[in-house]
């Protein structure tokens, strides 16, 4: 049987997708950055980035009709754990599409990468995020039980942040 989803390379021609969950409030108002500012040269800019990046993976989640869905990420990466990220479009939502780019960005870097650890963090304002991490029975974890150094998390979070968001985690 035919899977529902895919994981692939970012194209140029998803750009106008991506733009489309970045300028939907329901989709981006609890997340860090301010996506409602981000034009149609940024999306542009990022795949072309995304294309040749070797410390962080950014591939699309696509449907059987290869139309994008989302991007899912390996941010961050080094020989031992990688920052998890995803972000998918408003009609993505209830697909079961998160769920399954998860489980497959996960086996990739656990099992293709030989990572040791996958981690990511939500802001406890972010329920809906809180909520599928958790049904999706994901490890919370306090911040100082991650294999990652306090060091390089201050790259892309303050000490406010990593006190107080939800820190999960999968290891090998």
């Amino acid at each position: 049987m035919k899977e529902l989803f895919a994981l692939r390379t970012l194209r140029i021609t998803d750009a106008p997708f991506m733009l489309e969950w970045m300028h939907d409030d329901s989709v981006t108002h609890d997340l860090q950055n301010n996506f409602a500012e981000k034009t149609l040269e940024d999306c542009l800019c990022f795949i072309e980035r995304a294309l040749d990046n070797h410390d962080d993976l950014h591939l699309a989640i696509v449907n059987q009709h290869d139309e994008y869905m989302g991007t899912v990420s390996l941010k961050h990466i080094t020989d031992t754990n990688a920052e998890f990220a995803i972000t998918v479009r408003k009609k993505a939502m209830g697909s079961g599409c998160s769920g399954w780019a998860m489980r497959r960005i996960i086996e990739k870097a656990l099992h293709e990468m030989n990572l040791q650890e996958v981690y990511w963090c939500v802001s406890p304002a972010n329920k809906r995020a809180l909520r599928f991490y958790d049904k999706n029975r994901y490890e919370r974890v306090n911040f100082r039980e991650l294999t990652v150094t306090k060091q390089e998390c201050m790259r892309a979070y303050s000490e406010q942040q990593l006190q107080e968001y939800i820190w999960y985690h999968v290891l090998q």
